[in-house]
Order: C-alpha cells, then structure tokens, then sequence
C-alpha cells in the first residue's frame, strides 16, 4: 500500500489586499500597453522621433513586465508526499507549475516545528541555505535540515498533522 498525500497551501491572511494589488496591475498593463501603441503609431506614421522610441520601449516593457510579474500575486504551493519522497512545486496564478525540489526522507538529518529550540540551532548555522516554501506565517511551520551536494539547506513549509505523521513513518530524525 502506497503512502501517498497531496496538499495545496493558499493564503489566508491578505487575500483581499493581493486580489486589489492583481486588479491595479492589471489596469497598469492596458494603461502601459495604450501608451506603448500610441508612441508605435507615432513612429508607423513615420514621425520618427527618439522620445517616442525611448516612450515606447518603456512603457512597453513596463507592460511586459507586469504581465509576467502578475501571476506571483497569486501563489500557491503544492506538496506531495509518495513512499518518502516530498515533491515541492509553486503554482502561479493557477495556470502554471514549476517544479520546486524533490526531497527523499533518509536525506533529511533533523526536522521539527520551526517554534523548536533545535530550528533556532539549525538556522544560526553558517553557511546554511533557507528555503522558505510557506505562505502564511502564522500557521504551525515545519522545517527539514537535510545536505545535498556539500550544501546545508534549511526547508520551511506547512504541512499538514497528518502529512507530518507520514513524513515520520521514513525519517526517525524529526521531531516528535
């Protein structure tokens, strides 16, 4: 029988400041994006002028730039957990994944809720790498401290209880 556990973390807090600031960025786009074609009309009509292809170039990046940018207003990370591995992935603006990391368990060498004295030790490391996999700071925070080619890396993600409980199932090292 497999041990197998999805979970999507969504934020919970600020929902309706991210959905306002989506909003304005989206008017920014069309209001860049008019811009930027109306200095593009300007130089067609061949009215060539460098404040219109320095107008152009600017507020036409600008546009691009918010277009691709407006999607990390709405993150959500996806965990999940098959026979002791844990997979990591962010979704953006729920059209796109990317692929975070994979974690196999009998990597890890500490883990622990991150209220624990032993994540105060493992974070005042040097040289360590945080990896922050989390959207809401409030909720009950995990970390694992696992080495992975030479490098000390701290992971922070909610998890679930009963994600915990499986992910302890493989590692004897984390926390009780």
């Amino acid at each position: 029988m497999d041990n197998y556990r999805e979970e999507i973390v969504v934020r919970k807090s600020g929902k309706f400041l991210y959905t306002l600031a989506y909003i304005v960025v989206w008017v920014f786009i069309v209001i860049f994006g008019f811009f930027a074609l109306m200095d593009l009309s300007v130089l067609m009509g061949l009215n060539f002028e460098v404040a219109s292809i320095i107008r152009l170039i600017l507020y036409g990046g600008l546009a691009v730039f918010l277009f691709y940018y407006k999607d990390n207003l709405r993150t959500e990370y996806e965990y999940t957990f098959t026979n002791g591995e844990i997979d990591f992935a962010k979704v953006l603006g729920n059209r796109r994944r990317k692929n975070l990391m994979s974690l196999r368990m009998r990597e890890v060498e500490a883990g622990g809720y991150v209220t624990s004295a032993q994540f105060e030790r493992y974070g005042a490391m040097r040289d360590v790498k945080k990896i922050n996999y989390f959207l809401n700071s409030s909720d009950e925070l995990y970390f694992l401290y696992f080495i992975r080619e030479g490098r000390k890396q701290l992971l922070v993600f909610e998890p679930s209880q009963t994600m915990v409980d499986m992910m302890r199932q493989y590692s004897k090292v984390l926390d009780a």
